[in-house]
């Protein structure tokens, strides 16, 4: 039988990749995306739209924070299972404006829930973030590692953890968090780093890095990550669940620029400014649970992946990236 499943965030950079891989599998998906304005919406029209053209993909436009229009999804598609990526994405963006970010990622989150309670949906996975852990010293574990976020987007994303858990506890939902660990490829956000080092490298505009460039980060290439949410929403897991999705190889920035410039045939002009405020110094993923219980295996190591992403923007991804 052919399940149904909804995607919130469904145009994004992750969520436009999850909805080709559900609609190539042969599962019919309902898309709910508000296409907010963070960046421009024809980016994620053109993410998505491959996907509508297969015909088990729908879109609707609307708000999580839209209780009436997000209950009349669920009506009308009845899903089996959920994935809630739409959220309000951005470390440094958080501290500007904090309530946007407790308004969409926490009440929305709830309103997600809520939903997925009285429709009795089987399965939630809700993506969760790297940076609900703050920085740490050594690799994250699920049930180990303190919460100790550095900003708002972090501290929201472990109310909205919590939320789930509680839900769960409560009404018997199985949900599966999935704390992702800095994600990339092709459709990436243009304020992201491996994007936004791109477009700067090969416009010769000077890259500001901040720090000394030894700050490490836990990059996960797109494909390893899908198939961790795939994994997540196939696994027969009762009560609430919570696994890292990430390489467990984090790598220095000065060695990610190397690796874009030699992906571009480019060399970078770097300026060395201050640290950012709510950036660790370090993220980087155990693994081990994610391995054993999802059979989850990161296949695309940041070398390569970097490769298939310098390619892609050279192929077509300049005239879609946009800029910030």
């Amino acid at each position: 039988m052919t399940n149904t499943v909804l995607v919130t965030g469904g145009s994004g950079f992750i969520g436009s990749h999850l909805v080709e891989r559900l609609a190539q599998q042969g599962d019919r998906v309902a898309v709910y995306d508000n296409f907010d304005p963070y960046y421009d919406r024809e980016i994620k029209q053109a993410n998505i739209g491959p996907s509508l053209a297969m015909g088990n993909v729908r879109l609707a436009e609307g708000d999580i924070l839209d209780r009436d229009k997000l209950f009349a999804v669920f009506e009308a598609a009845r899903p089996a299972k959920v994935v809630h990526l739409a959220a309000r994405a951005g470390v440094r963006p958080s501290f500007e404006n904090p309530q946007s970010y407790v308004d969409t990622n926490v009440t929305g989150t709830l309103n997600v829930l809520l939903a997925c309670r009285k429709y009795a949906i089987e399965r939630l996975v809700f993506a969760s973030s790297s940076s609900v852990y703050g920085s740490a010293s050594a690799a994250a574990q699920e049930n180990v590692t303190p919460l100790r976020p550095l900003s708002p987007y972090g501290a929201s994303k472990v109310a909205g953890e919590a939320l789930c858990s509680a839900f769960s506890r409560r009404s018997g939902l199985a949900v599966t968090a999935l704390r992702f660990f800095t994600v990339f490829g092709p459709r990436q956000r243009p304020d992201m780093a491996v994007n936004r080092f791109t477009r700067m490298i090969m416009s010769g505009e000077t890259v500001p890095v901040y720090g000394d460039g030894t700050s490490r980060r836990d990059y996960t290439y797109i494909s390893d990550t899908i198939a961790g949410i795939v994994a997540a929403l196939d696994a027969d897991l009762p009560g609430f669940n919570v696994f890292n999705l990430g390489r467990g190889q984090p790598i220095m920035l000065r060695d990610l620029l190397k690796l874009i410039e030699f992906g571009l045939d480019r060399h970078a002009r770097l300026r060395f400014v201050e640290d950012q405020q709510g950036d660790p110094q370090q993220t980087c993923a155990d693994i081990t649970r994610a391995h054993a219980v999802l059979g989850y295996e990161p296949r695309v190591s940041t070398q390569n992946g970097v490769i298939r992403y310098t390619e892609w923007y050279l192929e077509q991804g300049r005239e879609r990236v946009g800029s910030r």
